[in-house]
């Protein structure tokens, strides 16, 4: 089978669709190669998501990969957001095929243009290191 059961589960039945209203951080980022466009949205407490919806246009291993994604950052600190990488969602996932990896490195980079997008508006101080360069980042276990 070519994908997961849990791929499948999200791709079929997607958690956290929408949009939040005046939500505290918006992140989209998109592929040009495969035309997949992915926007989270977060709504922020005391530096924990408290909420958050994903719009994707794309395929089902980005669809599965957002809802994976928001699933995992849902009621835990931007700090764990933010460590959250492609890798872990794959896993969590239960794996994708190697040429749609690139739909999870979306949902990381989503979810670090929203948490940068909070502290943009807020004038809150991070290290740029960060954000810099979400697609070729090191992942520590």
């Amino acid at each position: 089978m070519l994908y997961s059961e849990k791929v499948m589960d999200h791709f079929m039945h997607p958690r956290n669709v929408g949009v939040i209203e005046n939500a505290d951080g918006v992140g989209e980022v998109g592929n040009a190669k495969c035309g997949d466009i992915m926007r989270i949205y977060l709504k922020i407490d005391n530096d924990i998501i408290s909420d958050v919806k994903f719009e994707t246009f794309g395929c089902g291993s980005a669809i599965a990969s957002s809802s994976m994604s928001t699933e995992m950052i849902k009621g835990k600190p931007l700090s764990d957001a933010l460590a959250l990488t492609n890798k872990a969602v794959t896993e969590a996932l239960d794996g994708l095929p190697a040429h749609k990896i690139h739909c999870s490195v979306l949902a990381e980079g989503a979810i670090k243009a929203a948490i940068k997008d909070y502290y943009d508006k807020n004038g809150i101080e991070y290290d740029h290191n960060v954000f810099k360069d979400v697609e070729h980042e090191h992942s520590e276990e």
